[in-house]
């Protein structure tokens, strides 16, 4: 297959279908453009990462951990996705810091193109696919997003800790990406481009073909043999520079080679603005060099002149003004070379086109230069050189040696440093074999069609789909049914009447409609120019309008709802706004299809649809008006005071009163002390609280109702009322402990954290009005009495240090209290 058939065929793969691709082909073939044009002229809504900070500058993204926010240890299946909190209640997710923004982007994307994908583990890869999971499709490998994974496996492999390795091999036959369970759960398909475009030489692209399919040949071996030349010396104006394995080496010879060379050195700072890391820097902050320097290009020339390249070798010839002079081999001219910008960025949502932009964060500009003598085999990934000299003797990972190697346009620029072993150029086994397959099931137009196909039955089959919505319409209709006797409005009739005919009008068709689509889809007929498919289509997206506006909207547009039960009110709030943002988006799709189905502009829709804000803003719900009720303009006012006074002392309505009570209230107008009592959840405590409160209301009702002041006995005019004192915040919690509350339920409910519920128990303990060992185990009490009286009463962190992980800051602090209270 032709080189440019490879490109199209990946390209139409990108574009058309949302299959996962894998795209590859040794160094050379322009992977690297293909990456470049598609972020130039793809429609869809694409986010770029890498793993590494350099890897990210270089393909105009961001980091995978930046991006996804995921730890940079070992993730086993269904951490992300299964365990939000642990033992204690707290989130242990890494999903509670993502912002509002990065969640829509992930909503609403397409494709994600991972590049350098050879370093990228297994275990990593799985992350990514429960984050996309979690906040998209759960059913789908990475939750529906198109993925596109760039890179050669013979290169950089993923790094992999031995401590690390003994979880992960529990998990994963191999570190590499493709023994991930969501790739191999995908369906995927792998191109590779075959035309090299860094050599001509069709000997040496022979032998690294052999080293790539791990059957190196003894003719091969032997030509590679000839290459070492262990006394070899080239001179600086030979151009050659030098690869090797590590770090250290590559700056020795670089700091000895300046040091050689006469005159004074001519330093250059970085100017860094904004945020970019140190670990993305793409070349020294501090950048030193002489006249006669030999360097490299890091960066393209972003000039129309386009002079140079990243990976060119040059020499220093001077400096001017504010540019560096360089002199390159068979250039006829100088070279003034000025500073570049390399930019660090992050995405973004545009607030009017609902378009993913990418924002600069920060700038790093420099001299896209760097000291070239040698380099690591690392950095030098991505590069060509028309000379090298390769010391790999040390390879101390799979590819180093083919990366080397590969960097080099023809063999006669290449010269071997320490001669090279079978064994040490082997290639991963597991590697092997997967690119065997790979090349024995090479990807064909009829594969793209099948898959473009599939990909609009799947998005039609999504369109039509009710059971995401009716799953949380069951959710909610459940809390509503449980705990109707808590609850009052319309919300719990409307519900459960609406949920049968969602099921029979809504899920029901669509199940039966599925079958018509996939025949439609997977016909041999073009989907778009299907007269007969196009009208049904239109004819059913007119249906489910109709009828998801006739069962879904009318739940959400005149309801009404209240409840004291704080932890109630928040599912039942959660519920609505799922099945409400989940209608608007599936109505502004159907819409989009009532005139036929187009899958880039159903596409486009699709994914701006969750950006419409005004559709998705749930209606507040109408006040609940009770027929039961005698004075419901009374009620209003119990219901505005309660509010107010819960707002004022930092605690839960039903604190104050209950619903109920509000409602007696509102029917036998107690207008004093006595006849308070007979309301249920008034007793002597609330009455002295909130008594005069209530009886002041009560008796303003009824003088302005004329009702007259009926057994009224106050020993004070009402209008002179005392104000009621606020209340001790530590009492509240005393109070709702007291009434069976435990200290994380407390904590909700006065929005408060836990440590400070703990520190208003802690005090009650302190003066015995609580049991010490309601808190604390009797066994751990003396130990901690024993270390405290030891290092000091207040001394909380030390006790907890010698302590250790089995006690805790909080009982620590009970005991304490207590111990304050005897003294």
């Amino acid at each position: 297959m032709e080189s440019n058939a490879q490109l199209e065929l990946a390209q139409k793969f990108v574009q058309f279908t949302n299959t996962t691709i894998f795209l590859t082909g040794k160094a050379g073939t322009g992977k690297t453009t293909f990456l470049r044009q598609l972020k130039e002229e793809l429609p869809k809504r694409m986010v770029v990462v890498a793993p590494t900070g350099v890897a990210a500058i270089n393909a105009g993204g961001v980091t995978i951990h930046s991006f996804f926010q995921l730890p940079f240890g070992p993730i086993l299946p269904g951490q992300i996705l299964n365990a939000d909190k642990n033992s204690k209640g707290e989130n242990k997710s890494p999903l509670q810091k993502y912002r509002k923004e990065k969640i829509d982007i992930i909503k609403s994307l397409d494709l994600l193109v991972i590049d350098e994908i050879s370093m990228v583990r297994a275990d990593l890869l799985d992350g990514i696919d429960e984050v996309l999971r979690k906040f998209k499709n759960r059913n789908l490998p990475f939750g529906g997003v198109q993925v596109l994974l760039i890179g050669d496996l013979q290169q950089l492999p993923p790094v992999v800790k031995n401590e690390e390795w003994s979880l992960l091999r529990q998990h994963y036959d191999s570190a590499f990406f493709f023994s991930s369970k969501a790739f191999q759960k995908s369906q995927h398909v792998s191109i590779e481009l075959k035309h090299v475009y860094r050599q001509n030489d069709e000997n040496f692209i022979q032998i690294l073909n052999e080293i790539r399919n791990n059957n190196l040949s003894q003719k091969s071996f032997q030509e590679l043999e000839k290459r070492y030349l262990p006394n070899f010396n080239p001179t600086d104006q030979d151009g050659y520079i030098t690869l090797t394995t590590h770090n250290a080496r590559a700056q020795k010879i670089n700091e000895e080679k300046l040091k050689q060379l006469k005159g004074k050195s001519q330093k250059f700072k970085a100017n860094i603005t904004g945020t970019f890391p140190e670990y993305s820097f793409p070349t020294e902050e501090h950048l030193q060099l002489k006249k006669g320097a030999q360097v490299m290009f890091v960066k393209n020339d972003s000039s129309p002149e386009k002079l140079y390249y990243n990976g060119k070798i040059g020499t220093v010839s001077g400096f001017k003004d504010d540019a560096i002079l360089v002199q390159c081999e068979n250039d006829p001219f100088e070279i003034e070379v000025y500073p570049e910008d390399w930019h660090n960025i992050k995405y973004s949502i545009n607030a009017e086109t609902k378009a993913i932009e990418e924002d600069i964060s920060g700038a790093f500009s420099q001299y896209p230069l760097k000291m070239a003598w040698a380099i690591t085999i690392h950095k030098s990934q991505g590069l060509t050189f028309e000379r090298a000299v390769i010391d790999a003797n040390a390879a101390f990972a799979h590819g180093q040696v083919y990366v080397a190697l590969s960097r080099c346009k023809t063999l006669q620029g290449l010269v071997l440093k320490s001669t090279l072993s079978k064994s040490g150029i082997i290639c991963d086994h597991s590697v092997s074999q997967f690119t065997q397959h790979l090349e024995a099931n090479p990807p064909q137009e009829a594969n793209l069609d099948n898959s473009i196909r599939k990909y609009q039955f799947q998005l039609l089959e999504e369109l039509y789909s009710y059971h995401d919505i009716y799953r949380f319409c069951n959710y909610c209709n459940k809390q509503l049914q449980d705990n109707s006797k808590s609850i009052k409005g319309n919300l719990t009739e409307k519900m459960n009447n609406a949920l049968p005919l969602i099921g029979k009008e809504l899920l029901e068709v669509g199940e039966k409609f599925v079958p018509t689509l996939k025949r439609f889809c997977l016909d041999q007929q073009d989907l778009h120019s299907n007269k007969e498919a196009q009208e049904r289509i239109s004819k059913a997206s007119a249906y489910f309008v109709k009828k998801t506006e006739e069962h879904l909207q009318s739940i959400l547009k005149d309801f009404s709802f209240e409840t004291d039960n704080q932890g109630l009110k928040k599912v039942i709030e959660g519920h609505l706004k799922t099945i409400n943002e989940k209608t608007s988006v599936k109505l502004l799709c159907l819409k989009s299809c009532l005139n036929g189905f187009i899958t880039g502009e159903f596409q486009g829709i699709r994914a701006k649809a969750h950006f419409e804000k005004q559709s998705f803003r749930l209606k507040k719900p109408k006040e609940v008006v009770d027929e039961n009720v005698k004075h419901p303009k009374l009620l209003r006012t119990l219901k505005k005071w309660r509010k107010e006074l819960a707002d004022r002392i930092n605690a839960p309505v039903f604190y104050i009163a209950s619903q109920q009570s509000l409602v007696d209230i509102a029917n036998d107008l107690p207008s004093t002390p006595d006849a308070l009592k007979s309301v249920k959840g008034f007793g002597k405590k609330k009455i002295e609280r909130y008594g005069l409160d209530v009886i002041h209301m009560v008796s303003e009702y009824r003088q302005g109702a004329n009702l007259g002041l009926l057994n009224f006995t106050s020993p004070e005019p009402v209008a002179e009322k005392k104000a009621v004192a606020k209340q001790n915040t530590k009492e509240i919690s005393l109070d709702l402990y007291l009434d069976g509350k435990n200290i994380r339920e407390i904590a909700a409910f006065r929005d408060l954290t836990v440590v400070t519920i703990e520190k208003h128990l802690a005090h009650y303990v302190g003066l015995g009005m609580l049991p010490l060992d309601k808190f604390v185990d009797k066994k751990k009490v003396k130990k901690i009495k024993k270390q405290l009286e030891k290092d000091g009463i207040e001394m909380l962190n030390e006790c907890k240090q010698a302590l250790g992980s089995d006690y805790s800051y909080s009982e620590i602090r009970f005991v304490q209290a207590f111990l304050r209270n005897a003294k």
